[in-house]
């Protein structure tokens, strides 16, 4: 083995797992010529990844698969919200909390931007509200929220990230249907929860003042 190279080790059954549900690919290019990571929250497996244990499988994970892939360049994440549930595929705010403070200086440093498609309204008054106290100022900063595909494409070079069909029927459903947007309708694709799990007294509070 060469000098500073990372020991080899074979994947965990949770992290085979994360690969073939492909919750995290590195896909791609905006239009600043930044790698793309891209994360669709409705593939991620919480209830397989829980707790101190869960944390852990996905911080090797990520080491293992991931940042090579990234490297040292900067690079920008799209994270789509698109038919998110809790408990289903959602971990909790002190779950990623943990995870975005473990990250390398290197990885944070070289995330510049992280697009936020699909919030609803939950999700971005709950960001709004008490984002700048439970991440730091660097990743809330960084935070743009992209409520329809078309303003994601300002952004990403044409074709150079794919997106399930889930995320573009949705799409076309709030196109159809924009008070979905404000709670007000419920459609097919209805998520029965928007806004980050009830993990914290925080965000306990936020729904109640928004209820």
């Amino acid at each position: 083995m060469s000098a500073g190279s990372i020991p080899t080790t074979s994947p965990s059954p949770s992290q085979e797992l994360l690969e073939k549900l492909e919750v995290f690919k590195v896909q791609g290019r905006d239009k600043r010529g930044r790698k793309i990571l891209r994360i669709i929250g409705k593939f991620f497996p919480a209830r397989v990844l829980t707790g101190s244990e869960g944390e852990e499988e996905l911080k090797r994970y990520l080491e293992r698969k991931i940042f090579p892939e990234i490297g040292k360049t900067p690079f920008c994440v799209v994270y789509v919200h698109t038919c998110v549930y809790r408990p289903d595929n959602f971990p909790g705010v002190s779950f990623l909390r943990s995870i975005y403070e473990s990250l390398p200086t290197a990885v944070r440093d070289g995330m510049e931007a992280v697009y936020f498609v699909h919030p609803g309204l939950q999700a971005r008054l709950f960001f709004a509200t008490f984002g700048r106290f439970l991440f730091s100022a660097g990743l809330y900063w960084k935070m743009r929220y992209v409520s329809r595909l078309e303003f994601l494409g300002e952004h990403m070079r044409k074709g150079e990230i794919k997106l399930p069909e889930f995320v573009r029927d949705h799409d076309e459903e709030l196109e159809r249907r924009p008070l979905m947007d404000y709670g007000l309708e419920i459609g097919h694709h209805h998520r029965d929860y928007d806004a980050p799990a009830m993990d914290s007294a925080a965000s306990m509070y936020s729904l109640r003042c928004i209820s």
